[in-house]
């Protein structure tokens, strides 16, 4: 997204203007066409019925691209054969009963406030589709077209106008690090708003908020543009919309208008510079969230939804190791990268933030969703995909996986659901996305049934699941 802050020509608008001149007098006047679209997220009316209380304001979803490996991560079988076992052991946790991976210590002391699903379960083996089923609880579209995905979950909140404040509703973190090899999580479904169309876009983020240059340049005045400046502008445009209201009573002038009015409250409020400013933080809190790309990510998003976004999603990183695992994807070395550079800042920065926001008291208000887009195969070197699996690794599996729920009125301490023996396929309460995002929903207090319009006017509902109701508090 890039924001322009040239001048327009008002000279065609001397005398008595038409409607085209101007909405494109408002389209490239103050700000660019970018920012009343991604303004227009939270002056929009919602459409739907009354809503359940919601127990969360906010969510924050830490998608672990690629696929975990559940039975090397939450869900060991250490009674299985060496081939589905593999090299990892379990440790209790502070919950009696429940045991995870030893490479999940600092999880394993917090565990009573997590909800661990263990029979999450779908059909798709593909990385770019399979994450639409997470992301918006349904399955992908039969066509290769992102703008015809179901809207993401943020994209939702955003549509009914949820959150406070002049930042953006919806906000991805995704950061693009030195070296990085093809980035397939930027192809990957249901991320977007979808078929609700681009004004309910996120804002995407992809620099590196663990480098000392991180500076997310969209929130701030170009070099050379002062507040004095921008005022002045923002008077003119004023001056031209208000003669133009005795001309032509049009509503799409007066939403425009009020875009252009949170566009200029976030670039001259102390907010959009604050929030992105990582240094502002105690170097004792980024620490405990961890110095690489995904703990200041997490810290980030902590950030956003303490300034009153409703939802972050953090994207695991790509951290550029050109080996045939990259993100989740263990087809290969699967145990030497689960317990080197994928679970110790995973551990580290789920911890730090379920800290943090519990003594801030903001844990009860925020819903945390820890997942991938499916687990990995039950045993080493087993093939279910076209890119199958080394000796040391493990192919994608979505028959048998793991999510995890914490905060927003999520019951902690407990395990939901079961595996078989060998980690393959649900042996009791299996959950389809579309239950788990149903779930999500609720707490979030957007009602069951919802039914929104794509651009053609046709009504869908938004999430048909039912929400599993032994989740929550």
């Amino acid at each position: 997204m890039t924001l322009s802050y040239r001048m327009f020509d008002h000279s065609s608008l001397l005398g008595t203007p038409n409607r085209r001149e101007v909405l494109r007098a408002g389209s490239i006047g103050l700000f660019g066409m970018s920012m009343p679209q991604l303004f227009a997220a939270q002056a929009a009316a919602a459409e739907a019925a009354a809503a359940p209380r919601a127990k969360a304001r906010s969510c924050i979803l830490l998608f672990m691209w690629g696929g975990p490996g559940h039975q090397d991560t939450w869900d060991l079988k250490p009674d299985a054969p060496a081939e589905i076992r593999g090299e990892f052991k379990p440790i209790s946790t502070n919950v009696p009963g429940i045991q995870i991976c030893e490479h999940f210590p600092q999880l394993a002391s917090r565990t009573d406030k997590l909800a661990i699903v263990r029979s999450m379960t779908h059909s798709d083996v593909n990385h770019l589709t399979a994450t639409h089923y997470l992301l918006t609880g349904q399955a992908p579209p039969p066509v290769d077209n992102l703008r015809m995905d179901w809207p993401h979950i943020g994209a939702v909140l955003s549509r009914l106008g949820r959150g406070r404040g002049p930042l953006p509703p919806f906000i991805s973190m995704r950061p693009k690090l030195e070296n990085t090899v093809p980035r397939f999580v930027e192809q990957s479904h249901g991320q977007s708003a979808g078929w609700l169309g681009p004004t309910w876009d996120p804002l995407t983020i992809d620099a590196d908020p663990s480098k000392a240059n991180y500076r997310v340049g969209e929130f701030a005045l170009r070099e050379g543009v002062s507040n004095h400046r921008l005022s002045e502008r923002r008077t003119l445009l004023q001056s031209l919309e208000n003669r133009l209201q005795h001309v032509h009573a049009s509503e799409s002038l007066q939403v425009m208008s009020q875009h252009y009015d949170r566009a200029y409250d976030l670039l001259t409020s102390a907010v959009g510079g604050s929030a992105f400013d990582l240094s502002q933080e105690p170097t004792a809190i980024r620490d405990r969230y961890g110095r690489h790309p995904h703990g200041q990510s997490v810290l980030q998003a902590r950030r956003l939804i303490e300034q009153g976004v409703p939802l972050v999603t953090v994207f695991w990183p790509n951290d550029g190791v050109k080996n045939v695992s990259v993100y989740w994807d263990t087809h290969s070395k699967e145990f030497i990268d689960h317990k080197t550079r994928l679970m110790p800042p995973a551990d580290q920065a789920f911890s730090a933030l379920l800290d943090d926001l519990s003594d801030r008291g903001m844990l009860e208000d925020t819903l945390l969703v820890w997942t991938g887009e499916f687990g990995r195969t039950p045993k080493i070197g087993q093939r279910n995909s076209d890119a199958g699996a080394g000796a040391d690794g493990r192919d994608h599996w979505p028959n048998c996986f793991t999510s995890v729920l914490a905060g927003g009125g999520i019951r902690g301490g407990m395990v939901y659901g079961a595996s078989d023996r060998q980690a393959a396929y649900p042996a009791s309460d299996p959950v389809h996305p579309v239950d788990l995002v149903a779930t999500i929903y609720q707490q979030l207090g957007v009602p069951r049934g919802l039914e929104m319009r794509d651009r053609l006017n046709r009504p869908f509902v938004i999430c048909p699941g039912r929400p599993i109701r032994d989740l929550v508090a």
